[in-house]
């Protein structure tokens, strides 16, 4: 058996305790894991799932790259190498360094390890110490999948630990994310509502700044019902994924923070002028949105990277956007050298365009109630301005994408939580609701308010998601909307951002764009909300790996038989998802799903 346990640390590097350093963030200090698989001891659950995670840590550049480069958000410039490019415009091969299948099947086969050969039956009293992270296992196992079958649409899938070469070049079943879904959701729900493992604060070491990091480990896990969420959003089983986020929310307590955006923050990088002379210069709320890329109070799942390859696995992504994370010039000089001029990765037209085109809704200084809401166009959507910094360099200026400069890189937040919940509530048939989450937030006052919450939709906020029942009210009694965090004043009826309003604008620029005849029936309303929910997926959760997943999950709703009226055509998602990525350039027919996926590479 430890024979056969050599063959994955020396001909695949699949076991993820073989780390870079003894100064590794992620180091086990344990042999035991490398050189014995019995798994049979109480502290072989840590040690194993910290090398699952360097294994994420070692997928995590891929992830957001392939998500973002073919996504929309993005732009190439002089300085992008061919790789990105070729994502860039669909014209990627098994060649490019970005095409790895590997780097996925390496998390899997150890996961498939843990599940195949942990004792689940040691406690500590009467707690049972390797159970979350046998949960964890299977969570990042389905995680992995997912990102798999996003990216090449139906892959080799095993459950079974591969542990010598024959085994390895077996011929496996390939399955697609509804067949992934199927053959691992009946062990997961077994586990709904665990709790994720946690080891305290990790030491990352010191930057070259002379700051030091530390990581949140339990912040570095993949919650399991958020996991399955997501399994069963990907794959349109809407009330099932929307049950899911809604346990985990409620079983963190967590309501949308009231984050906020005010342009007179940091004016000066920001270039913010022409500002109305009555916009308030103070809010109240939880914090300032951008806070949360240097904290981890919105964070549910972050791969924090190591601040040295001394100390771990790196990441290329602050430098991609322009930050040289890992300068070592003097920390007096940082301020200009950390800014990189040949960045590879901008901002796209369309995303400028759409963050430009929000409308800012504030309550003018001198209004002595807060019933009276004006409107700026002069300002758009800040989080735009709080994602890019603006920076001058060697007397050239410039923006620079802020979300990684730090060296941690989401993967799920709180806010996408609530996002993707509004997209599965919108597909269950509930669009009030789902425009709720991002004007108003579900809240204690929603939930007798009449003005474009329907009945049904009250008693299914009672009963099916339920916000308003009397042991949850009082959980989201505050909630806001997520649109409130870069475009201002949207609670309320003072507003002018409401339902009918803002939904019968999308549905006009819809048809204006694909030539639709809207009949202005609920599924020209569900179809308009799907496409403002996309709107703020972008404003909110730009570059951080989501993009391209998001627009195909979307099409393929689109795509959904009978979801729509005749008249939007049987491809229309594969029509909008073209329309989108059209300024790419694309080499390919992006209207035909099998064009969307990536040439498999080992």
């Amino acid at each position: 058996m430890k024979q056969k346990y050599f063959f994955i640390v020396a001909l695949f590097a699949m076991v993820l305790g073989v780390t870079t350093s003894c100064d590794d963030m992620l180091e086990t200090e344990s042999d035991r894991q490398i050189f014995d698989p019995a798994l049979d001891q109480k502290t072989d659950s840590m040690f194993f799932t910290l090398g699952i995670l360097k294994g994420v840590q070692q997928a995590i550049d891929q992830y957001v790259l392939v998500n973002e480069m073919r996504g929309d958000l993005t732009a190439t410039n002089t300085y992008t190498e061919t790789d990105l490019q070729e994502l860039a415009n669909f014209s990627a091969k098994v060649t490019n360094k970005y095409d790895s299948a590997y780097i996925y099947y390496r998390i899997i086969n150890n996961c498939n390890y843990f599940i195949a050969h942990r004792d689940t039956s040691l406690r500590t009293g009467s707690r049972n110490v390797s159970m979350p992270e046998y949960v964890q296992a299977h969570s990042i196992r389905a995680w992995a999948y997912m990102q798999l079958a996003k990216t090449y649409g139906s892959v080799p899938f095993y459950t079974e630990p591969v542990t010598n070469i024959s085994e390895a070049n077996a011929v496996r079943e390939h399955k697609d994310l509804v067949g992934i879904r199927d053959a691992l959701v009946a062990d997961m729900e077994k586990y709904s509502g665990y709790g994720v493992p946690t080891y305290g604060s990790i030491s990352a070491g010191s930057t070259n700044s002379g700051s030091s990091k530390t990581v949140t480990s339990s912040k570095m896990m993949f919650p399991i019902d958020v996991v399955l969420g997501d399994l069963y959003l990907e794959t349109g089983e809407y009330e099932k994924a929307a049950k899911h986020y809604f346990s985990y929310l409620v079983a963190q307590r967590r309501r949308a923070y009231e984050f906020f955006l005010t342009p007179y923050t940091n004016t000066s990088s920001r270039q913010m002028q022409n500002l109305p002379n009555d916009m308030p210069r103070s809010f109240s709320g939880d914090g300032f949105w951008e806070d949360i890329f240097t904290s981890t109070s919105d964070i549910v799942t972050y791969v924090p990277m190591a601040v040295n390859r001394l100390r771990g696995t790196v990441t290329d992504l602050p430098r991609l956007f322009g930050y040289d994370y890992y300068s070592t010039e003097a920390s007096s000089s940082r301020s200009t050298v950390m800014y990189l001029l040949e960045r590879q990765i901008d901002g796209s037209e369309p995303y400028n365009n759409l963050a430009s085109a929000q409308t800012y809704f504030y309550v003018p200084t001198s209004a002595t109630t807060d019933n009276i809401v004006k409107t700026t166009d002069a300002v758009g959507d800040l989080r735009r301005l709080a994602t890019f910094q603006y920076v001058t360099k060697n007397d050239s200026s410039f923006n620079v994408m802020v979300k990684y400069n730090n060296a941690n890189i989401p993967v799920c937040r709180y806010t996408t939580v609530y996002l993707r919940l509004a997209e599965a509530i919108n597909r269950m048939g509930y669009p009030d609701a789902a425009f709720a989450i991002l004007k108003d937030g579900i809240n204690r006052d929603l939930s007798t308010d009449t003005t474009y919450i329907k009945a049904e939709t009250q008693q299914m906020l009672r009963t099916t998601i339920p916000f308003f029942s009397t042991e949850n009210i009082e959980i989201f009694a505050d909630n806001v909307g997520i649109h409130s965090y870069g475009s201002g004043h949207t609670q309320g009826t003072f507003t002018p951002y409401q339902m009918d309003t803002i939904v019968g604008m999308k549905i006009k620029e819809l048809q204006t764009l694909y030539g639709i005849t809207p009949l202005y029936t609920k599924a020209d309303t569900i179809n308009a909300v799907e496409d403002l929910i996309c709107d703020e997926y972008a404003l909110e959760l730009a570059f951080e790996g989501y993009r391209f997943g998001d627009l195909c999950r979307l099409a393929r709703h689109k795509n959904n038989p009978g979801a729509f009226d005749p008249n939007y055509g049987a491809n229309f998602g594969g029509t909008w998802l073209s329309r989108k990525l059209a300024f790419k350039h694309p080499v390919v027919d992006l209207s035909q799903e099998a064009n969307w996926y990536l040439p498999f590479s080992k």
